[in-house]
């Protein structure tokens, strides 16, 4: 059967078998790493979730962009003049900002705090933000998130040099602009099914399931089996087609 498959008449179609079936088997294994990667993650966050509330007030922790989800408590002053607001939001369904506002600690370290959503027509202008201000001396619960490193395009700096509208929260491009030393994470506040006032606070549901890898894997891997033993088998065949005629 070997000397069959490495033949001159076949020998193409048994490179493309080998490759086709190398191919199932790396695509079967990648989604076995994702598989892994998803439960890393899973046991991230429900380790997170079951960890006590950390208070920023008493000390920023060095390891802190390694506790993304966890419950944070922190009181302070919010820095009015040097909020963002955050493109492309929605609140069901409405389009919007969010409100991304530093808040300052007693050691004038700041936090940025994501307050929420605001309605587009409100939020394209940053001088109508005065509105959604609150108090100034605040103290607020909610979680810590991770900024993203993507490049921010597009936008231009407003008369004081700051840039007011963000597509994504890059903490380091951010913290540039601000005259206090910038927290390397920054928290989205608890939420409250009844508040429907602007800022209205978001955070993200998380589903901690496996998701579908582990039954594409196994495709996967039977998409192999049946090019890698299956050929033989085909060849086989056609062997006796000949033979007959």
């Amino acid at each position: 059967m070997i000397k069959t498959m490495v033949s001159r008449r076949w020998i193409l179609t048994t490179l493309l078998v080998l490759a086709g079936a190398a191919l199932c088997v790396r695509l079967g294994i990648w989604q076995l790493d994702r598989l892994e990667q998803r439960r890393a993650f899973n046991a991230h966050v429900e380790a997170q979730w079951a960890a006590p509330a950390l208070n920023l007030n008493a000390g920023i922790p060095e390891d802190i962009t390694e506790m993304e989800y966890r419950a944070v408590q922190v009181s302070g002053r919010y820095d009015f003049d040097h909020q963002v607001a955050l493109r492309n939001q929605y609140w069901q369904d409405l389009y919007g900002y969010h409100l991304l506002t530093p808040l300052l600690l007693e050691d004038g370290t700041a936090v940025l705090i994501d307050r929420g959503w605001i309605p587009g027509d409100q939020g394209e202008d940053p001088g109508h933000w005065d509105q959604f201000n609150e108090d100034i001396q605040v103290s607020l619960s909610g979680i810590i998130r991770l900024g993203s490193e993507e490049p921010d395009v597009g936008g231009v700096p407003d008369e004081d040099g700051m840039l007011r509208f963000w597509n994504n929260v890059n903490l380091e491009r951010i913290s540039e602009q601000l005259p206090n030393h910038l927290v390397t994470v920054y928290v989205q506040l608890d939420m409250d099914e009844n508040d429907t006032q602007p800022p209205i606070p978001f955070q993200p549901e998380i589903e901690l399931t496996e998701g579908p890898h582990l039954g594409y894997a196994g495709q996967w891997f039977i998409f192999a089996s049946l090019l890698f033993f299956g050929y033989p088998f085909y060849l086989k065949r056609q062997e006796r087609s000949s033979v007959d005629n």
